[in-house]
């Protein structure tokens, strides 16, 4: 995979910086969905305990707003390397092992289950657009296809980035070089 100069083939250093580049830029503009859900979280907390007066929108908005902030990061913590990870044993290994591990688990486990994942909410959100379905949570009752739509569109999202981290984990099992390395997320 690399030339005899130990460089990284230009081809493959281009596939996994577009793919990265539009995760940052799809996680910068997914985390200003913050600033509606903030500002109707404090909307809702004023006209209830201010003016004892809540809203019938704002548990919808919330859930919703929340809901797709959480399922649409997904992606971007992927490339920032921020989901669990057994820690303990992982950094015992060798990178190519880490390499091998990983390589063999987004072939395994991560593309087989998101394209199915995918396969399940897209007929799901299809269904809800057909009959426009809407919540029965409360007397607001928004339609849901839209918030139904978050699931696919975040399984796209992941699929893609997830092709970058399957080049770069192939990478590190074929030359034991980390293209990459991921930061380490405190929580």
């Amino acid at each position: 995979m690399a030339d005899t100069t130990g460089r990284q083939p230009p081809a493959l250093l281009a596939i996994i910086r577009i793919i990265d580049g539009f995760t940052d830029r799809t996680g910068t503009i997914i985390s200003w969905l913050s600033v509606p859900l903030v500002l109707a979280v404090a909307y809702e907390v004023t006209a209830r305990y201010l003016f004892n007066a809540p809203t019938i929108w704002a548990y919808d908005v919330t859930y919703m707003l929340y809901g797709s902030l959480f399922m649409l990061g997904a992606a971007y913590a992927l490339h920032k390397g921020a989901h669990i990870r057994t820690d303990f044993f992982w950094e015992k290994f060798s990178v190519p092992r880490k390499g091998w591990i990983d390589t063999i688990s987004y072939i395994v486990f991560f593309f087989p289950s998101l394209i199915m994942l995918f396969l399940i909410s897209w007929n799901e959100f299809h269904y809800a657009w057909l009959i426009n379905e809407t919540s029965d949570q409360t007397p607001w009752r928004p339609v849901l296809w839209p918030f139904k739509f978050v699931v696919p569109f975040a399984c796209l999202l992941l699929l893609i980035q997830g092709v970058s981290e399957l080049i770069k984990s192939i990478y590190m099992w074929r030359t034991g070089v980390e293209l990459e390395h991921k930061e380490k997320v405190e929580i």
